[in-house]
C-alpha cells in the first residue's frame, strides 16, 4: 500500500506536523528563557498564508500569546509572534493592556566590532555575530546556477531558502533603521539541448518578497548600467540579430539591480544624523560634489582571474559612502575576494567579511595588509589562520 501524500508534502513544507511546530517553538522559548514558564495549546496550520500558529498558555491555562512559524522555512516570524516583554507581563498578571514597553534607544548605537574575516558558511557565522552590531550590509550573493562554478543548489526553492536564512540573520545583526544593499540580477539558465528553451529567472523579484517578509522596508532600486557589448557573452539576442524574426526578440542584458532596503523602525533617518553621539564623524562623512543624482549608475564591470563574478570597487565605494558614516561597520556575508573590505578600509570604515571558499579567503589574506597597513594585527580572524605582518618576517 502506497503512503498517502499529505498537503504538507505537496507544498514542500519544512514544518510538516504538530510535533515539528512544537519543537521549533520550544527552541525559541529556550532562547528567550521562558520555556519553563509557558505551555503550548494545539498548533494549527494556516495554509492560506503558509504559517503555523502555536498558542502559548500560562501554567494556569490562560492564553497569553502565540508563536508564528513560516511553514516553508521553519523560521520564526518575529513581527507576528508575541514579544517577549508582552509574554513576561502577562505571566506576571499585567493583562490590562498597560504592559511596560521596552525603552527605546535615545541615541544610535556605536558598534565595537573590529575588522573581521571569517571562513565558513555565512549563516553559521552570522548566528555567532552579536545583535545590532553592524551598520550596513552590502553584498552580491552567489548566482543561482548561472555558471558551472555556482551550481550548488539543486532546486531554486533551495537557493531562495538559503537567501532567506541569510537575510533573516542580517536583520538581527543590523543596527536599528540601517540599510541592507544587495547587488542582484536575473539569471539565465542555459538550455540542456536544442529541443529545450533557455530560462531566465527573475531572482530580484523573489528576493524582494523575502526582504519585505523579513522585516525590511523597500527604499530604492538603482540600475547599474554596463557598457554596450557587456551582455553579449550570455548569448541572448544573437538569434534575433541573425534572423530578425518577430517573437525571437530578446534584449541583451547590460544592467543589474542595486536594491536598497532599510530595517523597519519608527525612527526617521534624520534621527541617526541629529542624535549620533559623534557629530564630528557625521560632518566628516558628508559627500562631495559629483555624487550620483539619479538611480542610473554607469559603471564599468570588473574582472579577476581569482573570482568569476566580482563587482567593481567603484560600486562598493559609492554604496558605502551613501549609506554609512565613517568608522561604521560594513558587513559582506558573501565576501568573495574582499572588494567590500578594500572599499571600506579606503573610506575609513570597518569591515566584517564572511566567505565559505578558502581560496578566496587566501586571496583576502594576500591583499589585506595593503588595505590596513599597521592595523592588520588588530584583525579578528574567525576559523582561519591570521596573517602575519611582513615586518615580523623582516625583524626575524
Amino acid at each position: 500500500m502506497s503512503k498517502k501524500i499529505t498537503v504538507y508534502d505537496q507544498r514542500k513544507y519544512r514544518v510538516k506536523n504538530v510535533d515539528d511546530a512544537k519543537q521549533i517553538s520550544t527552541n525559541y522559548l529556550k532562547d528567550i528563557d521562558l520555556n519553563k514558564a509557558i505551555e503550548f495549546g494545539l498548533p494549527e496550520v494556516d495554509d492560506r498564508y503558509h504559517l503555523w500558529r502555536v498558542p502559548l498558555k500560562s501554567k494556569d491555562n490562560n492564553k497569553i500569546g502565540e508563536i508564528v512559524i513560516d511553514a516553508y522555512t521553519s523560521l520564526i516570524q518575529e513581527p507576528k509572534t508575541t514579544q517577549k516583554e508582552v509574554l513576561e507581563a502577562r505571566l506576571l498578571g499585567r493583562t490590562n493592556g498597560k504592559t511596560k514597553k521596552r525603552k527605546k534607544a535615545s541615541v544610535p548605537k556605536i558598534s565595537n566590532l573590529r575588522n573581521s574575516v571569517g571562513l565558513g558558511d555565512s549563516e553559521e557565522l552570522l548566528s555567532e555575530t552579536p545583535s545590532e552590531s553592524v551598520d550596513l550590509v552590502f553584498t552580491s550573493p552567489p548566482y543561482y546556477n548561472a555558471r558551472p562554478e555556482y551550481s550548488d543548489y539543486i532546486q531554486y526553492d533551495e537557493y531562495l531558502l538559503k537567501m532567506r536564512k541569510i537575510i533573516h540573520q542580517c536583520h538581527r545583526v543590523l543596527n536599528e533603521g540601517r540599510f541592507f544593499v544587495i547587488n542582484i540580477a536575473p539569471v539565465l539558465i542555459r538550455r540542456a539541448s536544442r529541443n529545450e528553451s533557455s530560462k531566465r529567472i527573475a531572482v530580484p523579484f523573489d528576493i524582494h518578497r523575502i526582504f519585505i517578509e523579513e522585516g525590511f522596508e523597500f527604499i530604492d532600486d538603482i540600475i547599474w548600467v554596463k557598457p554596450e557589448g557587456a551582455g553579449w557573452a550570455t548569448g541572448r539576442g544573437r538569434r534575433f540579430s541573425a534572423d530578425r524574426n518577430p517573437l525571437q526578440y530578446k534584449s541583451v542584458p547590460i544592467t543589474e539591480y542595486i536594491l536598497v532596503y532599510r530595517k523597519s523602525t519608527d525612527k526617521l533617518i534624520d534621527w541617526h544624523i541629529r542624535k549620533h553621539p559623534d557629530q564630528k564623524r557625521i560632518k566628516e562623512s558628508r559627500i562631495d560634489d559629483g555624487y550620483e543624482v539619479t538611480n542610473i549608475w554607469k559603471i564599468h564591470p570588473a574582472h579577476s582571474k581569482k573570482h568569476p563574478a566580482i563587482f567593481p570597487l567603484e560600486l562598493a565605494e559609492k554604496v558605502i559612502q551613501y549609506y554609512s558614516f565613517k568608522n561604521d561597520v560594513i558587513l559582506d556575508p558573501f565576501a568573495g575576494i574582499g572588494t567590500v573590505g578594500k572599499a571600506a578600509s579606503k573610506l575609513n570604515r570597518k569591515f566584517v567579511l564572511f566567505e565559505i571558499n578558502e581560496d578566496y579567503i587566501n586571496e583576502i589574506k594576500k591583499n589585506i595588509e595593503n588595505w590596513l597597513q599597521q592595523e592588520i594585527e588588530e584583525v579578528n580572524w574567525i576559523s582561519c589562520e591570521p596573517v602575519v605582518p611582513i615586518k615580523h618576517y623582516i625583524e626575524f
